[in-house]
């Protein structure tokens, strides 16, 4: 059974998303037969990415908060009071967030590097997953950033030069566009968006438990049931 999930290193709710599927497959009594493939999705493809923090600078305060306030037309005070919502959901997921930290960054050149772990298997891709969104929401790295990813990707292993290579031609730029085309095609307007074995689709960040009943019942009519 194949499970696709489209997201975005820049969604804290793909980050929330991703650690509640892990629970559900971890349930899953078929979880050895189920094949995952992470796929692109940017939030804002249009983004303009900041630069790298210099050792030692501090993020400029409420910077981010004031940016997420003019995206949603919204004030500061309602986006820090949204944030840290998001945050403490995040923490009950075993994740630690800092949003405020965060340099705005167009994802176009993580998703590549998204693509390139992939090719060496599923969970170098979810390692390489975890550790971007690790760096953009605690530790305020720049993932527009080709060196920042060069680095951040040569941590889960991926080879540096080839990283550097691959960022510098946009070697996978239509492996990403190729997965953004698809979600268009299944109706996608946000992510996490889960697709299991193209029978079911799940919009959003589900409990566990919702997203362990979706396996379940696409298992179940995938595979013939016993008599009696």
């Amino acid at each position: 059974m194949k499970v696709e999930i489209w997201a975005d290193v820049v969604c804290p709710w793909c980050a929330i998303g991703e650690r509640r599927f892990e629970r559900a497959l971890a349930g899953f009594e078929h979880a050895d037969d189920v094949e995952v493939v992470w796929r692109s999705f940017e939030l804002d493809p249009s983004a303009v990415s900041g630069p790298p923090r210099a050792p030692g600078e501090e993020p400029e305060p409420d910077a981010h908060l004031r940016r997420l306030a003019a995206k949603f037309g919204t004030d500061v005070e309602q986006v820090r009071s949204m944030v840290a919502g998001v945050d403490a959901t995040a923490a009950e997921e075993g994740l630690v967030l800092h949003q405020e930290l965060s340099v705005p960054a167009n994802t176009a050149k993580a998703h590549q590097v998204l693509h390139l772990a992939r090719e060496r298997g599923v969970q170098v891709q979810v390692q390489a997953l975890r550790r971007l969104v690790l760096a953009h929401f605690a530790e305020g790295e720049a993932l527009g950033d080709d060196e920042t990813l060069v680095r951040l990707a040569a941590q889960v292993g991926l080879d540096a030069a080839e990283v550097r290579d691959v960022l510098a031609r946009d070697a996978l730029l239509d492996a990403v566009r190729a997965d953004e085309a698809e979600a268009a095609a299944l109706g996608a307007r946000g992510v996490p968006f889960f697709v299991v074995d193209r029978r079911y689709g799940v919009s959003g960040a589900q409990p566990a438990e919702h997203l362990l009943e979706v396996l379940r019942r696409a298992w179940s009519e995938r595979v013939p049931q016993p008599a009696g």
